[in-house]
């Protein structure tokens, strides 16, 4: 009950039994009860009035399956996620309305059909470390996915600009795809990472909205250094084609791939909140490989050259500069994300996606249902 809590979970009681024994059950657990609502009360609300005494009430007593289907609709209208849990008939409609359906292995077969999942043993600290798990994933994933289309955004505009100002190709194909694939073994590494304890507070939501304007703020920062390389190379050291392409590419992937450092947590990189052993070194081996390749035996078949000393000083301050640039940029972006009141409005779970999801084991036992929800979807 501690972890549920502290995950952001209000636990609720919904019963056929008397409030007096509902009420003495929460004081043995030490659990607040904020308010009781018995049958009788919830009858003679409306469903205007029944959201709201929904959400402030701890316990639901002496109320009938009808009765606990509806608290559980009247909760999904305020914008919560609800989980229903009960393994007796009376909860079977309660388990088909809530957003999870949960029941134990020893219910009664029409409660079991109605859940979502089923708990082998009965034990609500599964349903914490479950929630956990899912944040933790939520957010490794939001990593991978900010972190791309920012880095994609930035080097498609660099290489657009660079193909009509430069008189040859910026980066050939193979070096392209080189670049690419050495980023990507690098990321494979994110599931493993750290998430920080404020993440796993709250359920977060997809919000294309956001992602875009992350795009569009940091793509174009990762433009301004390959800029800078361009300048670097061709009028500090008046680079050649392969000595060109040899410096961008080392750029381009030390600066896609440690940005990582800064867009996995809100906090401070490095003092506040550290990232995985295994995330750390996977990113920067993919960078001393990357920094490598020029001086590899294979470096004329893929194209690249050495590099002289001088160009890696200074990468090494545009590679700071990025980073300090970057996490500036993360803080006001950040800022003004938890100032949007979007940020914190709930996100209504759509009736038919919901229906759509419950019918799907009869889709795959009735071809002519799949065949009906087909092509209504399709519409």
């Amino acid at each position: 009950m501690r972890r549920l809590a502290e995950l952001g979970i209000d636990v609720k009681i919904a019963t056929g039994d008397s409030a007096g024994a509902a009420e003495r059950i929460c004081a043995e657990l030490r659990m607040p009860v904020r308010r009781t609502l018995t049958g009788d009360e919830v009858d003679r609300l409306d469903d205007a009035d029944l959201v709201a005494a929904a959400v402030d009430a701890t316990i639901f007593a002496r109320v009938s399956p009808e009765q606990k289907g509806r608290i559980v609709r009247a909760l999904r209208r305020k914008g919560r996620a609800v989980g229903f849990l009960g393994d007796g008939v009376n909860d079977a409609l309660a388990l088909h309305g809530a957003d999870i359906g949960i029941s134990v292995d020893s219910a009664v077969d029409v409660a079991k059909d109605a859940a979502d999942v089923l708990l082998l043993d009965k034990d609500l600290d599964v349903l914490a470390a479950g929630v956990t798990e899912g944040r933790r994933i939520f957010a490794n994933t939001i990593k991978y996915v900010m972190m791309g289309t920012s880095s994609n955004f930035g080097n498609m505009f660099s290489a657009s600009v660079a193909s009509v100002i430069l008189p040859f190709l910026p980066m050939l194909p193979g070096q392209i795809l080189l670049n690419n694939l050495l980023y990507d073994a690098s990321q494979l590494a994110i599931p493993t990472d750290h998430v920080d304890a404020e993440q796993l507070r709250a359920p977060a939501h997809w919000d294309i909205g956001s992602i875009r304007r992350f795009m569009l703020l940091f793509g174009p920062i990762s433009s301004i250094f390959d800029f800078a390389t361009f300048a670097l190379m061709m009028l500090a050291f008046h680079a050649a084609p392969p000595e060109f392409r040899s410096g961008w590419f080392i750029e381009s992937l030390a600066t896609q791939t440690l940005i990582v450092f800064a867009i996995r947590t809100r906090r401070v990189p490095f003092l506040r909140s550290a990232a995985s052993g295994a995330l750390a070194a996977a990113v920067l081996g993919v960078v001393v490989v990357g920094a490598w390749l020029p001086y590899s035996p294979v470096n004329g078949m893929l194209g690249f050259t050495p590099l002289p000393a001088p160009f890696f000083l200074a990468l090494v301050a545009m590679v700071i500069a990025y980073l300090l640039l970057v996490e500036a940029a993360k803080l006001w972006y950040f800022r003004r994300l938890s100032a949007s009141p979007e940020a914190a409005a709930p996100r209504r779970r759509g009736h038919r996606t919901r229906m759509l999801r419950r019918a799907g084991h009869f889709i795959a036992r009735s071809p002519q249902a799949a065949s009906h929800l087909g092509r209504r979807g399709g519409r």
